[in-house]
């Protein structure tokens, strides 16, 4: 296997998948089960991992404090709240300067229908990510908010016809 490192990580470029140094076998499989379901208790966590559950919890705690385990999180079925059309949206700023990011970039995080922002390099600036309810919902947030952005000259859409893929699990290498 063909092995890039940087820092403390691996990266295999045979599986694509990352291997981080100071995690060891049951530190991996935790963080694989806890991808799969963030909302199982520690006792099961501890079964699916084969250990007792106070070694697990101590794992899991370190885990979490190492930041190797960012957050908990629910993931939401945007059809059941109005939010089925994923638009993906290239952002073009009339210049690139220090401030006209920095005034983007808060602006355009304070906009709950954006669920990514991307600083991209390219021939345009910014990749964002929004979930609206229809095409209607779509066109009032480009034209009355995404088009009035700080910096904003031009911008370029792309509505998704089928998601094909979606995740948020990372790979995290077996051995």
């Amino acid at each position: 296997m063909g092995f890039s490192q940087c820092n403390s990580i691996e990266y295999d470029t045979f599986s694509g998948e990352f291997a981080i140094e100071s995690l060891d076998r049951i530190d991996r499989e935790i963080l694989r089960a806890l991808q799969e379901d963030g909302r199982m208790t520690v006792a099961e966590l501890a079964r699916s991992v084969n250990l007792s559950a106070t070694p697990c919890s101590e794992r899991l705690r370190r885990l979490v404090a190492e930041k190797y385990i960012s957050r908990f999180t629910a993931v939401l079925n945007p059809a059941k709240l109005r939010a089925s059309l994923l638009v993906f949206v290239e952002i073009t700023l009339d210049r690139t300067a220090p401030e006209v990011f920095r005034d983007f970039r808060k602006a355009a995080a304070s906009l709950p229908e954006v669920l990514e922002c991307h600083l991209v390099s390219g021939n345009f600036d910014y990749l964002l990510k929004a979930r609206v309810h229809d095409m209607a919902a779509y066109r009032n947030l480009l034209g009355e908010r995404l088009l009035a952005l700080p910096g904003v000259s031009g911008s370029k859409s792309y509505m998704v016809m089928e998601e094909v893929k979606e995740t948020l699990s990372l790979p995290v290498l077996r051995s």
